[in-house]
């Protein structure tokens, strides 16, 4: 198996290299505006390995802490620290408890990163916590903490600059603040401070717990660092056009400004087998039922044993339930039950919802971009791999380089966050996403690529977040699947056309970025609106 990712690997390499193009490190800084920053981050920032159930709730709150601790020793100031208040708002407040929010933070002031952290231990280290009122921050300063004291939920209030605020303070032994923080989680586990908020437009890249390397990384990255940088998806086909080069050879070339090619294959190989995993878990999970007051059933384990086992008999249908009058038998006929199978598209929707539940669990997953959106593009590669696929690795480098690429663009030009989006920030994106991935790995001109991308959203405008009970799984989990089904779709379309579409990529991202801004808040991952208020919980 690994002598046949190397292979695959060294192909994508030649075929990348085919047309003779170089990288150039250049070392110049460019002179740009603000708004003229690019939209280029890391592939494997925004695709990065975290846990459930939500990026912008769970693992961003949990980087935010760790930050701040980290702050803390770097400032020789985390032995004074005697009392610590923590303050969430906005949505963080209104759905912060179902999405795992308070244990997030609290698992990231004693140091875990989310990325690493043993998610069969948070449960009982949250219990110990609440038990004995001791939180050990970063593993070795111990500090009295009562959560319901000292953890405070601001429901009707939000900071300004975003939906997903929180607010930071340590105290010495005299009750004097030593240091105050505010952090926003601005969507797929991005996490920025107060002094760190820009306009819109600025390329906020990084996933980093020290902050002196932070901003100096940052600052490099706005100005110059890519080696191809291109600020929307009209300056991503210009570049393409110019180097002759596929959208996914344009990022790949990016990478290797940061990593070695080793390294590059080694993450990216990484990151899919932490998709794949996450899909096995979901459906080899015992459980009946997911975490929660919503009681809702786990249905990757029964829908995957049905996949394999095959549909079960039709069922013999009762002749006395028909109507007596005769012309009702006849021109209306009860026929026996129907079987519809569907294979490749049953084992897609299987896929995405295992991931979600598996994310909906607490566990280990991609955030891709997001944690609620994180079954749409391990189903749409799975269902490639398994259905379609003739060289493993280079379709994997393919598919996540090309849906990078277009998470850039939207993580640039509006958000992916369902605080400020709704969820055609996150599902929406995703279907994006995958949408144009899957048509470069079927061969598509970049042209197409871009199509498919935008057929992807267009359909996805003013998607909702409703989470019924603040939980990420009604209706996110069935969302995923359907989500993933789109984007099949939407690359069928554009690949069944010569690129040329009246609607671009740019004018879908924009209007998305538009009808976020004018969407109700209460549609925007507070559940103070739509299924989260007219589905009962009991």
């Amino acid at each position: 198996m690994k002598m046949g990712l190397s292979r695959g690997f060294n192909r994508f390499l030649s075929y990348a290299f085919k047309n003779q193009w170089t990288v150039s490190y250049t070392k110049k800084l460019l002179t740009t505006k603000p708004e003229d920053q690019h939209a280029v981050v890391s592939t494997f920032d925004l695709f990065s390995i975290g846990i459930g159930p939500s990026s912008s709730h769970t693992v961003g709150p949990m980087r935010a802490a760790k930050i701040f601790v980290t702050d803390l020793k770097n400032r020789s100031i985390l032995d004074k620290v005697n009392r610590l208040r923590i303050d969430l708002y906005g949505s963080l407040a209104l759905t912060g408890v179902g999405h795992g929010t308070p244990n997030a933070i609290l698992m990231g002031m004693e140091g875990e990163a989310p990325e690493k952290v043993d998610t069969s231990t948070i449960k009982s280290r949250i219990s110990k916590i609440n038990e004995t009122e001791i939180l050990t921050l970063d593993g070795i300063k111990t500090i009295n903490f009562n959560v319901k004291k000292h953890l405070v939920f601001h429901y009707y209030e939000s900071l300004p600059q975003h939906p997903n605020g929180m607010r930071f303070i340590a105290f010495n032994e005299h009750g004097d603040p030593l240091i105050t923080s505010e952090f926003f989680s601005i969507g797929g586990g991005f996490v920025i401070e107060a002094t760190t908020i820009q306009q819109h437009g600025d390329n906020l890249f990084y996933k980093s717990y020290d902050k002196s390397s932070v901003d100096s990384q940052r600052e490099k990255q706005d100005k110059a660092v890519a080696v191809l940088p291109f600020r929307n998806a009209e300056e991503l086909l210009d570049v393409c056009k110019r180097k002759r080069m596929t959208i996914a050879q344009v990022v790949y070339c990016n990478e290797l400004h940061w990593r070695t090619p080793n390294q590059i294959k080694n993450k990216i190989m990484d990151i899919w087998n932490t998709m794949n995993q996450s899909i096995r878990n979901g459906c080899m999970n015992t459980e009946e039922y997911l975490p929660g007051n919503l009681k809702v059933r786990r249905r990757a384990p029964g829908l995957y044993q049905k996949l394999i086992n095959g549909p079960p008999p039709p069922k013999e249908m009762d002749n006395s339930l028909v109507p007596s009058i005769t012309s009702y038998k006849n021109v209306i006929p009860r026929w026996p039950q129907k079987q519809i199978m569907s294979p490749a598209l049953d084992y897609l929707s299987l896929y995405a919802i295992a991931v979600n539940e598996e994310n909906a669990s607490g566990g280990r997953v991609v955030t891709a971009p997001t944690n609620g959106a994180a079954g749409v593009i391990p189903a749409v590669l799975k269902y490639i791999l398994e259905f379609i696929s003739e060289n493993h690795a280079q379709d994997i480098m393919e598919f996540l380089f090309t849906s990078a690429a277009i998470g850039m663009l939207y993580k640039r030009g509006a958000s992916i966050s369902a605080a400020e989006m709704g969820c055609q920030g996150e599902v929406g994106v995703a279907c994006s996403m995958s949408a144009a991935g899957f048509a470069a790995v079927m061969g598509a001109t970049p042209e197409q690529v871009e199509n498919a991308a935008e057929i992807g959203m267009e359909h996805n405008l003013g998607l909702t977040c409703d989470p019924i009970d603040g939980l990420v799984q009604i209706p996110c989990i069935e969302r995923n699947a359907l989500g993933a089904v789109k984007a099949i779709t939407a690359a069928q379309l554009a690949l069944n056309g010569d690129g040329y579409h009246r609607v671009t990529l740019d004018q879908v991202i924009e209007t998305m970025r538009q009808t976020g801004l004018d969407m109700q808040s209460k549609y925007k991952e507070t559940s103070q609106g739509g299924l989260a208020v007219n589905v009962p919980l009991c």
